[in-house]
């Protein structure tokens, strides 16, 4: 089984815990008007379809990784997968925002001692979950790689096969799980502060303060995986010395290079050499390689071009 599979398999047990646990906090918390333990719930359930979505793009990595209408591998669908679960959390952050400022302002009774057990549990089933999605050390990876030559000016070096378990997808996951078991923790705290203490505003204060780790939490994930949706550059570090490797080895001539983020760990590099006289192919592509490991090259080499003649009148 590949570590992606595995990573499937292991989600879709989540989903089906943190959907049931869903239901359980929704039902209480209705009933003991326990905003803390109510906004838990929302927040399991929505990350309970959160996770169906992370299952979802193991599958479909998983199922078209070695389809021809995806030349550079599925790695993109976990980044996907991951920037839409981040646009979840801001939701739901939002939406226990609001949900908090209305009850500081009109507070409501809370059976604390009732919610109180099934906020430890949520945290247990939490707990669990994060648990299960953490990738073990059996899992092998597989993968298929081929190397292709053409006409001696370019060189492309493919890497495919199932993603392996370091990807915004899996990040997403845990991130999920991870927000979910702070609000657990929070809503306790808020429980047993009502019970003991009396303080009926600390289960909408204690929400609000989740609700903004939260969104922090959500906008990192955005920023991260949007990134690697835009095909924004990998490392400026390794284009530089790309660049700089290259460039000595042609006598400082011009070298174009792009490098850019295929998911699960995984980079690009396209690169233009002007050579008036090239080097063997080999040559330029262990100077690229040397900087690092790329699931795909593309090595361009073409003569480099007149300077145009200006005329003054």
């Amino acid at each position: 089984m590949s570590a992606a599979h595995g990573s499937e398999r292991r989600t879709r047990w989540v989903v089906l815990i943190t959907a049931g646990m869903m239901i359980a906090e929704l039902i209480v918390g209705y009933l003991t008007q326990s905003l803390a333990l109510t906004a838990d719930g929302w927040h399991m359930g929505t990350h309970a379809g959160a996770l169906g979505l992370a299952a979802l793009a193991y599958w479909f990595a998983r199922t078209r990784a070695k389809a021809a209408t995806f030349p550079l591998g599925t790695g993109k669908v976990y980044a996907l997968a991951g920037y839409t679960n981040a646009v979840a959390l801001l939701i739901v952050a939002a939406w226990m925002l609001i949900e908090a400022a209305q009850r500081l302002i009109t507070p409501v009774d809370v059976k604390f001692g009732e919610a109180l057990p099934v906020a430890v549990i949520g945290l247990l089933v939490n707990l669990l979950s994060f648990w299960l999605l953490i990738p073990t050390g059996g899992e092998p990876q597989h993968h298929e790689h081929h190397e292709h030559h053409e006409h001696h000016a370019h060189d492309d070096h493919h890497h495919h096969g199932p993603e392996h378990h370091h990807d915004l997808n899996l990040r997403a996951a845990l991130l999920h799980v991870a927000a979910d078991a702070f609000t657990s923790v929070l809503a306790i705290g808020a429980l047993v502060g009502g019970r003991y203490l009396h303080i009926a505003r600390l289960d909408p204060a204690i929400a609000a303060v989740g609700s903004l780790v939260i969104f922090r939490w959500g906008i990192d994930l955005c920023r991260i995986s949007s990134r690697e949706l835009l095909d924004v550059c990998a490392s400026p570090e390794q284009v530089a010395a790309i660049r700089k490797a290259l460039e000595e080895l042609n006598g400082g001539l011009a070298v174009d290079v792009r490098l850019w983020s295929l998911g699960s760990g995984k980079r690009a590099c396209t690169v233009t050499i002007e050579d008036e006289t090239p080097r063997p192919l080999d040559e330029y592509r262990r100077a690229v390689l040397a900087s690092g490991t790329l699931a795909y090259l593309s090595i361009e080499i073409a003569k480099p071009r007149p300077e145009e003649s200006t005329a003054s009148f």
